[in-house]
């Protein structure tokens, strides 16, 4: 069956695309029914136990899959309307942006410069853009290395000041500024001068420091992982986004942890350190890891309610990573012995620290919490865990980059506020910086598919988020829409799906290995602007882009905890296009608010196996001069 479109498009907004007919007449596909895969000559005589239980398992799947696919269509914007939020934002309980454990010790780590060319305390450090090609012989695990590390990736790079407010900037960025992503250091042995026995520790970013939440017993995790290696685990408090944007903030808690798993993926490259999530574990195991099951159960209630929920502001256990030194041959990991020993073995640990109070009053947004739960990943303990060799990316422009250090970049990234309409890029540098969106970097007659360049190779799974591009601003290179094929496996597939009058071209210039296809020439800044919720910030840069991802079929084969995931792929994408702007010279910012059944109407996608989840636009930034900068540290006695 299929329904009409609630939100039909507006004739106005098509009219002046060349050769596409009015779509506001499309229909698009309800969402799918599912079917039971058993005979339905088959009677409860004749049915065996085990098919009994496997009818049930289908059919929790089917809810499950259900559920998700209702969330994610419940929190779409439409031009009529756009998804639950509040509808003003409440001041006065804007949540704390900085978690402390109150009462743990405090271990401070090193600073370092940043500000002039050659104020980089490592004269050999690596440029960035040399990183996309190899990394750097691997430091040793210290106290410097440590401080390098997460000063790097997740700590302040600057506090911001106008009139009565002042706010600080992270390194890893975050929808809104709200940072729902917390991170730990979970180190399997003694770290010289920092501590001197394995332990689980909170990173303070506003204080540069380590919260020492438990000590491990030695030897603990000797028989798992490599020499030289330690985890990063990343949660979300999901209140933090909520609090401005209602339901539709889990979507944008999974963007910013995937912004965080490329800035963690980054930094550790400039030390010579590979990253991969340890995709295997489940969220029990998670939990107890970081030390997550202090907080008490949340219990969501029915519907949206206002009201006083200390409990609200737990962390949801997302990912751990492994960080180990780069040429690391591979190794087994068992699963099953890691998750038995850690859920063993952390529950009796003792954890220090109270965790502190982020706001005084709350909003519940039951669907967000349901959703959470239902997504949640369990042990696989069938997963391998993969060492994949290093695979470097094209080299079409390399003097497109300004010859910035790893740290210059990452700490001077910035999220624009808006775009000046006037900067364009040469086309090869755009192709440069299309070659770093590549997932298994520039492999001649290879195709695009596994996540092997940097940094997506912290993803253990297959790409399955594509690119649709608005180009702008780009000189030698006609306005219009572009696709860039990060999965070539889908390339079938996605023309079929999307519109017949659509070219599929290589444009002139673009490099062979380059996956990259001309759909359709036209001046699209108008149409980026009404499709990004009319933002001039979309139209008024060298391009602007949606990230499209491979949503119900993924969700069928590989199960429901992709739906995050996928979230966390575009967000590693988006830290890359984040970095590569600010490496050529421009600047980009991420785009939540979009309306998203109008961008799959515009490309031909009906149903719910293409979907976009995140936009976003780079381009020469526009200064706000009554915004004054300070330096990160020793920041304002705030908590902002």
């Amino acid at each position: 069956m299929s329904l009409l479109l609630r939100n039909p498009l507006p004739p106005s907004l098509f009219h002046f695309i060349p050769s596409i007919n009015n779509p506001s007449s499309f229909q698009s596909q309800a969402m799918a029914s599912f079917s039971s895969s058993s005979s339905s000559s088959s009677s409860p005589s004749t049915t065996s136990t085990e098919q009994q239980k496997q009818q049930q398992n289908q059919n929790l799947d089917q809810n499950k899959l259900s559920h998700v696919l209702k969330y994610h269509n419940q929190t779409k914007h439409h031009f009529n309307r756009y998804a639950r939020g509040p509808h003003g934002l409440d001041w006065a309980n804007q949540p704390n942006p900085f978690r402390r454990y109150l009462s743990s010790p405090l271990l401070p780590l090193l600073h370092f410069p940043t500000d002039d060319n050659n104020a980089d305390d490592d004269a050999n450090a690596p440029l960035y853009n040399s990183l996309f090609h190899s990394l750097p012989s691997p430091q040793p695990i210290s106290k410097t290395t440590i401080s390098k590390f997460l000063y790097d990736s997740l700590a302040l790079s600057a506090w911001k000041t106008t009139g009565f407010s002042t706010w600080s900037l992270r390194v890893n960025p975050s929808s809104g500024n709200l940072h729902p992503t917390e991170a730990y250091v979970i180190a399997p042995n003694s770290i010289e001068s920092l501590f001197d026995t394995p332990c689980v520790c909170h990173y303070a970013p506003k204080e540069h420091a380590l919260e020492v939440r438990a000590k491990i017993p030695p030897g603990f995790f000797k028989k798992f992982f490599p020499l030289n290696s330690f985890l990063v685990g990343l949660s979300s408090i999901f209140w933090r986004e909520a609090w401005k944007y209602g339901e539709r903030a889990f979507r944008y808690c999974n963007h910013d942890v995937g912004h965080a798993v490329g800035a963690v993926a980054m930094a550790a490259a400039g030390l010579g350190w590979d990253v991969k999530i340890l995709d295997g574990l489940g969220c029990e195991e998670l939990k107890y890891l970081m030390g997550l099951h202090v907080f008490p159960e949340f219990e969501v209630p029915s519907r949206a309610v206002m009201g006083k929920f200390p409990e609200i502001e737990f962390e949801h256990p997302d990912c751990v990573m492994l960080v180990y030194p780069s040429g690391t041959q591979g190794f087994d990991l068992d699963y099953k012995e890691l998750s038995n020993a850690i859920l063993e073995s952390f529950p009796e640990l003792e954890w220090r620290g109270k965790p502190n109070s982020l706001s005084k009053e709350h909003v519940c947004w039951d669907n967000i919490y349901r959703t959470s739960e239902i997504v949640k990943k369990p042990l696989t303990s069938g997963d391998r865990f993969l060492v994949d060799p290093f695979q470097s990316s094209g080299s079409y422009s390399e003097g497109s980059y300004k010859g910035y250090s790893v740290r210059q970049v990452v700490r001077k990234r910035r999220s624009a506020v808006d775009m000046d309409g006037v900067t364009g890029i040469q086309r090869d540098t755009f192709y440069q910086m299309m070659s770093h969106c590549l997932p298994s970097g520039c492999q001649p007659g290879g195709k695009q598919r596994r996540q092997l360049a940097l940094p997506y190779r912290a993803l253990p799974w297959d790409a399955e988020v594509h690119a649709a591009l608005f180009v702008h601003r780009v000189v030698d290179l006609p306005q219009g829409l572009y696709f860039l094929v990060r999965n070539e496996d889908h390339l079938g597939e996605l023309k079929k799906a999307m519109r017949p009058d659509f070219v599929w071209a290589k444009p002139e210039g673009c490099p062979n290995e380059l996956p990259l296809y001309e759909l359709l020439r036209f001046d699209c800044q108008r149409l980026a602007k009404q499709l990004s919720c009319h933002q001039e910030i979309a139209s008024d840069g060298c391009f602007s882009l949606g990230m499209l991802a491979r949503l119900e079929p993924t969700l069928r084969e590989k199960n429901v905890w992709m739906y995050p995931r996928l979230f966390w792929e575009t967000g590693v994408l988006g830290q890359v296009l984040y970095l590569e702007a600010h490496a050529v010279g421009i600047s980009a910012t991420g785009i939540g608010c979009f309306f998203d059944d109008p961008v799959h109407q515009l490309l031909g996608f009906e149903g719910s196996t293409y979907q976009s989840l995140y936009h976003f636009t780079v381009g020469g930034p526009v200064l706000d001069k009554r915004i004054m900068s300070l330096p990160a540290y020793p920041g304002p006695n705030v908590d902002a």
